[in-house]
């Protein structure tokens, strides 16, 4: 590394101190800035209700117990993720959006329930998806930490769901 003094005992100036890292734009270091993370948070916020809706209202109409059950403990967990959106967007001053996703008219259309459960885990798919692609660049622990929760629960509902589909008991 080398003597910290200059040849005349002084010592040396660096420029750019490590302690300072932590003052560095999201951007900088490699994080999502915040506009990113709030459009990003507003999309899955968007998916989610659509989820909730979709399940809740097939839940309703299923007319199997196990269909009914399993609709309505991913409709909890929708509606807990879209409530945990829109508190973190609210924390970083953003205004959460009202709209639900586009994926809501699209599972609706399909009238069978077992293809629209099978359709229901493809959109669950794509948030567990971009929310791979995404934690890495999250460096708020807090909203990283509840990310992940909420990719563990949509992995979880992804096998549960593939179970019954396919018939499993």
């Amino acid at each position: 590394m080398g003597d910290p003094t200059k040849k005349d005992g002084a010592p040396r100036a660096f420029s750019s101190p490590a302690c300072s890292m932590h003052e560095a734009p999201d951007a900088y270091m490699g994080y999502a800035a915040a506009p990113e993370l709030h459009d990003f948070l507003n999309e899955l916020l968007e998916a989610e209700r659509a989820g909730a809706r979709v399940t809740l209202e097939s839940a309703r109409a299923a007319h199997e117990v196990r269909f009914a059950d399993l609709l309505r403990a991913i409709h909890r967990d929708e509606a807990r993720w879209c409530a945990m959106l829109a508190r973190h967007l609210e924390a970083r001053g953003a205004t959460p959006s009202t709209k639900v996703g586009a994926f809501y008219d699209k599972a609706m259309a399909i009238a069978d329930l077992r293809e629209r459960i099978v359709f229901l885990n493809r959109g669950q798919g794509w948030v567990a998806r971009k929310l791979r692609e995404m934690l890495p660049r999250v460096r708020d622990e807090a909203l990283r930490a509840d990310l992940a929760q909420m990719l563990g629960s949509h992995e979880s509902n992804i096998a549960l769901a593939n179970d019954l589909a396919r018939g499993a008991p």
